[in-house]
């Protein structure tokens, strides 16, 4: 049973009753129990234990964690300081000091965002070692998209930053349109040329939240 001991507790518990996530469940202790999957079981949930439903004022959505060792931590696009930058995050970090936003030094892990209110959400919250996808149609992004869906219908305006045809496919859960939805190319190596670099997302977003009254993210 999910337990996050915050205000995402009421949704995970109408969710992991239903029959796909039963279904999600033993499939992932079964992958869990016979082959080499990330995260490590504790920090799947990561991203909602971090940042709490009522303190959600971004939304970046990725697809799947990272699969290669010491990568996944339970944020979408983090790793761990000390751990290589994969190289979206490069360009992640490279958008931003291109912004002037940056402030502070910079670091790998974004758990600092997560604490801020930052949700960094990957649709598919668990892989196995080396084969990227491959716990793709398990049931992960009923899940997440429950998820979305909730904080899009909210009443309480916030930004939702959707990079690459994948996570711009979720746009239709955001039926609030109170919400920011920015979208542009992703960050990979191979389509940041073509719409992220130059998106302005980081700077749009804090000026959104301090248009409404909200703090800016300390990026």
């Amino acid at each position: 049973m999910i337990h996050v001991d915050n205000d995402w507790q009421g949704l995970f518990d109408e969710e992991q009753v239903k029959p796909y996530y039963l279904e999600l469940r033993t499939f992932l202790k079964n992958e869990y129990r016979t082959r080499t999957v990330y995260p490590p079981m504790g920090e799947i949930f990561n991203a909602f234990a971090l940042t709490p439903f009522s303190r959600v004022r971004v939304v970046i959505v990725g697809q799947d964690p990272y699969h290669e060792p010491g990568q996944a931590m339970g944020l979408s696009f983090s790793v761990r300081e000390g751990v290589e930058e994969p190289p979206s995050l490069r360009n992640i970090h490279q958008e931003i000091v291109s912004e002037k936003v940056l402030q502070g030094p910079w670091s790998s892990d974004l758990s600092r965002w997560a604490r801020q209110g930052v949700l960094l959400l990957n649709s598919t919250l668990t892989v196995q070692a080396h084969r990227a996808a491959s716990h793709a149609g398990h049931g992960w992004e009923i899940f997440t998209d429950r998820c979305i869906a909730a904080l899009g219908a909210d009443p309480v305006p916030r930004v939702f930053m959707l990079w690459g045809s994948y996570a711009r496919g979720k746009k239709a859960l955001v039926t609030n349109p109170a919400h920011l939805v920015l979208e542009s190319a992703h960050p990979s190596p191979l389509s940041a040329y073509r719409g992220f670099f130059g998106n302005g997302h980081f700077a749009k977003c804090n000026d959104f939240l301090t248009g409404i009254g909200a703090e800016p993210v300390v990026w």
